[in-house]
């Protein structure tokens, strides 16, 4: 048997570089290039075997290792998950600052590898640097926080343990029910020991990314369930856009005549314009779907996970018979909503069905009914999106519409947190499959910034705006020196309405009377309601070696975002929208979202926010 004698790490790089997905004839590098901040737990090892092999598999050099995690994420899903970026940390605060991306990216199932440095197999020392020492177990480390949030760990304690362990992790990457995040825990010592590995695990290997076809009589319950809904309703998930079936959704939406709503992960999987698509759907979702969601008799869901702001925390199919057909391809997420479970790919499945269905179509009254509601809602987003006074500072929605007045469908929007979310899913005109990228399945703060770089980076030469508020921002601007230094042209659009403007907005409503959410100085009583503090975010990205350019008016607003649209370096514009009592002008929420209130309470506020949760309350229905 031909043997190469390398390092483990070594190995590990020359294994990835040869690993490739292949999905409807088309072929993608799995791991395209790796992010990583080098510490001693990783500098010599895998460090420095991706300097050996940098022709091989490219490196990038991040600021912040969570950060690190988004950029990669965000690139996995511009990518359609067929291709995805490792990361490697130090072991230590570089290890354990991953586990809210790889949070998010298994919530999201989204592929990413993380390869965190871990303390030595061969314990010369007890302990040693960032060792954390459990009484009760030796074979603890810090990266065992990373188990319930990775889809596939091992620790690999002898290097040639790294060949199963490998092929396991890839497994994991490229199978589209179980990817999320997988993390190989590297100890610092067998990351620099050499073994005489098989050649064969060098060889080029082709993961064929598979389309599960759905069982044919549950498709055949399916169709017949379609059939004798006079009322139907479809809600289209992420899973649409990772099975790349908007196609597939277009053509079953316009033989049936079905209308289609969309969770945040969904939006975008129809255009705002195609006459089907009602919009985004649930706590953030619009009038139309909301109401139509009510009256449902039956709901097909594809590609969802049916998570509370979807499902307006069970309150808002109210329907007496309702009843639910998911087609999904994870079993878990098929089976939710107490709903005929049809465990496919979504696009195979939505083909499948379509035939079934043969010439069924909704009844013309069904479809009167949402055409007309969706053209009264399109009335209220161009309200919201309209300024009057060009002169004025712009309202969030205002922002969002210059944006909407701008773009082509080559523009790819990111957002996670905040009031923007609410505002885009509401409000937003998707105009192409992926032009909508708002992470909602964790919304984390932070994410936009590095998931722009990410984005940009899988889709070159497309416009890719980070929209994020000031909280956002302070929480993480730090890859802004990436973009930078990489040249990547992100645009950045920073909206300072100095503090937590969404949980101010929720504080109010469940009588928390916006209690610590206003970035402001003290008051003479104590309280936060003195002066805005003096932070200049614009200075701040500034520093970072981000050109900026500042609009203070509508007007102001309209000419600095055409001109970061055609910058060819990073940009940002900032935006001051003024208090947290203005952020934004659209409709308010269509349907509930259940945050208890105190059951018990000394003040007026949460007392009667008490009172309405109550009342909101009693509406909740368990589907069975």
């Amino acid at each position: 048997m031909t043997t190469r004698r390398l390092t483990t790490a070594q190995a590990l790089v020359a294994f990835l570089a040869r690993q490739y997905t292949e999905r409807d004839g088309r072929r993608h590098r799995l791991i395209g290039a790796t992010w990583g901040i080098f510490g001693h737990g990783n500098v010599a090892g895998v460090g420095q075997a991706l300097l050996e092999a940098h022709e091989d598999m490219p490196y990038l050099q991040g600021r912040n290792e969570q950060a690190m995690v988004h950029a990669a994420v965000g690139h996995a899903r511009q990518s359609r998950r067929l291709s995805a970026q490792a990361v490697t940390t130090s072991i230590g605060p570089g290890a354990t600052n991953l586990v809210t991306g790889a949070a998010l990216a298994t919530i999201n199932h989204l592929p990413v590898l993380l390869l965190p440095g871990d303390t030595f197999a061969t314990r010369p020392a007890d302990p040693v640097l960032q060792q954390l020492e459990v009484p009760y177990a030796g074979d603890v480390s810090v990266n065992d926080c990373l188990r319930p949030v990775s889809r596939w760990f091992d620790r690999i304690v002898r290097p040639e343990a790294l060949v199963p362990a490998a092929l396991q992790a890839v497994r994991v990457l490229t199978d589209p029910a179980q990817t999320g995040a997988v993390t190989l825990a590297l100890p610092q010592d067998v990351q620099a020991e050499a073994y005489d590995w098989p050649e064969e695990f060098f060889a080029e290997r082709t993961w064929q990314i598979r389309r599960p076809r759905p069982d044919a009589e549950a498709l055949a319950q399916a169709a017949a369930a379609v059939r004798s809904a006079r009322r139907p309703l479809l809600v289209a998930g992420g899973g649409v856009h990772h099975s790349e079936a908007e196609e597939a959704l277009r053509a079953f939406a316009d033989a049936t005549g079905i209308p289609v709503a969309s969770t945040q992960a969904g939006k975008g999987s129809l255009p705002y314009d195609h006459p089907c698509d009602i919009g985004g759907i649930g706590h953030t979702g619009t009038a139309t779907a909301d109401d139509l969601a009510r009256t449902a008799d039956l709901v097909i869901g594809v590609g969802t996970r049916w998570s509370d702001f979807t499902t307006a925390s069970s309150t808002l199919f109210r329907h007496e018979t309702v009843r639910f057909v998911n087609l999904n391809i994870t079993a878990f997420d098929a089976h939710k909503m107490a709903g005929l479970s049809v465990v496919a790919d979504a696009r195979a499945s939505l083909e499948e069905l379509t035939a079934a269905l043969g010439d069924h179509r909704v009844d013309a009254g069904h479809r009167a009914r949402y055409t007309s509601a969706k053209a009264a809602w399109e009335e209220r987003v161009t309200a919201a999106f309209t300024a009057h006074d060009p002169d004025a500072a712009p309202t969030q929605a205002q922002v969002l519409g210059a944006l909407d007045a701008l773009v082509t469908g080559d523009d790819i929007l990111i957002n996670a947190a905040g009031s923007l979310p609410g505002d885009l899913h509401k409000l937003w005109r998707s105009r192409s499959a992926d032009q909508y990228h708002v992470e909602y399945g964790y919304s984390c703060m932070g994410y936009e910034i590095p998931a722009a770089i990410g984005v940009a980076m899988a889709a070159p030469g497309r416009p890719v705006w980070a929209l994020v508020g000031d909280g956002t921002y302070l929480m993480n601007p730090t890859e802004i020196v990436t973009a930078v230094q990489e040249g990547v042209p992100i645009r950045m659009v920073i909206l300072q309405n100095h503090g937590y403007a969404s949980i101010g907005g929720l504080s109010e409503s469940v009588g928390a009377e916006r209690y610590g959410t206003a970035y402001r100085h003290r008051a003479a009583d104590g309280s936060f309601t003195g002066p805005p503090l003096p932070v200049d975010l614009a200075a701040n990205a500034e520093s970072l070696g981000m050109r900026v350019i500042r609009a203070r008016s509508v007007r102001d607003l309209r000419e600095a975002l055409a001109e970061a649209r055609a910058a060819d370096v990073p940009t940002c514009v900032y935006v001051e929208t003024g208090t947290a009592d203005t952020v934004s002008g659209p409709p308010g929420a269509q349907a509930w979202w259940d945050v208890p209130v105190a059951e018990t309470a000394t003040r007026p506020s949460a007392v009667k926010a008490r009172e309405e949760y109550d009342r909101q309350a009693a509406a909740r229905r368990r589907h069975l």
